[in-house]
């Protein structure tokens, strides 16, 4: 059995810990802002790939939409089950690869957010099959819309400090970050406790794309109108210029 990626390590027992990270509070103003892209069309099926512990699945289906999420990781996704059984929520999900979907033209919609997948990946070529894979998803005048890291931001700043900044707690320490230039990747050591407080280090490395390569991807991929913005927690407006202070873009697709 091949050697498990740091990506399947750290989800692993961390879905309760997950959900109180900094970063995952921003659900009901993102969740605002898709309903706001879908002019509260209740009747697009949408997918919601790397859907983790089910935030975005759980939210939009409370305000009445028909989401299917898939996510890798098994853990992550028992916790999205028990959530939503919680609320009473009948939630279609599944354990599936973003790089090997089996859905083929279902979908109106495909969400893919807080690096749900995209640019986790240890290869820029894996990282473009989940995009495929999810376009190969959607219907003819399919709408995809998703957040990935900004090449722009480390170019400017240091990741190291950010992280540091951004963890609120004690649980997660980024130590030893170094961006490299040649292929936009960014290494780090990570050290946290799981969801039972086992002590784990991890050593990461995630890609961080600049706009036009993005652009570039997406229209080799047929999609005609790209658009890209900051991508502010929480609160996802087409009024945010993509800058050099914006950790993370935001980036919406019409085929």
């Amino acid at each position: 059995m091949s050697k498990k990626q740091w990506y399947e390590s750290l989800f692993e027992n961390y879905g309760q810990k997950y959900d109180k990270e900094c970063f995952t509070q921003g659900t009901i103003g993102e969740c605002d802002f898709i309903e706001a892209e879908l002019k509260s069309n209740k009747s697009l099926k949408i997918i919601d790939v790397g859907c983790g512990t089910g935030r975005h699945t759980i939210e939009l289906t409370k305000r009445g939409y028909s989401v299917t999420g898939i996510d890798l990781s098994e853990s992550q996704l028992k916790r999205a089950i028990e959530k939503a059984q919680r609320d009473n929520l009948n939630i279609d999900f599944q354990q599936q690869d973003a790089r090997n979907l089996t859905f083929n033209n279902e979908f109106d919609v495909a969400i893919m957010l807080c690096e749900g997948g995209f640019s986790l990946m240890e290869t820029d070529e894996m990282n473009f099959e989940i995009l495929r894979n999810v376009t190969k998803s959607l219907k003819g005048q399919g709408k995809f819309i998703f957040t990935t890291l900004n090449g722009l931001f480390p170019l400017y700043h240091s990741v190291e400090k950010f992280c540091a900044s951004k963890t609120g707690d004690e649980n997660v320490t980024y130590r030893s970050n170094t961006f490299d230039l040649m292929t936009f990747r960014e290494h780090n050591t990570i050290e946290f406790e799981d969801d039972f407080g086992n002590k784990k280090t991890l050593e990461c490395n995630e890609r961080y794309y600049v706009p036009c390569e993005i652009t570039s991807m997406l229209k080799s991929l047929g999609y005609r109108k790209i658009d890209i913005y900051g991508a502010k927690l929480g609160a996802f407006s087409r009024n945010d210029k993509l800058t050099t202070e914006d950790f993370e873009m935001l980036v919406i697709a019409e085929k």
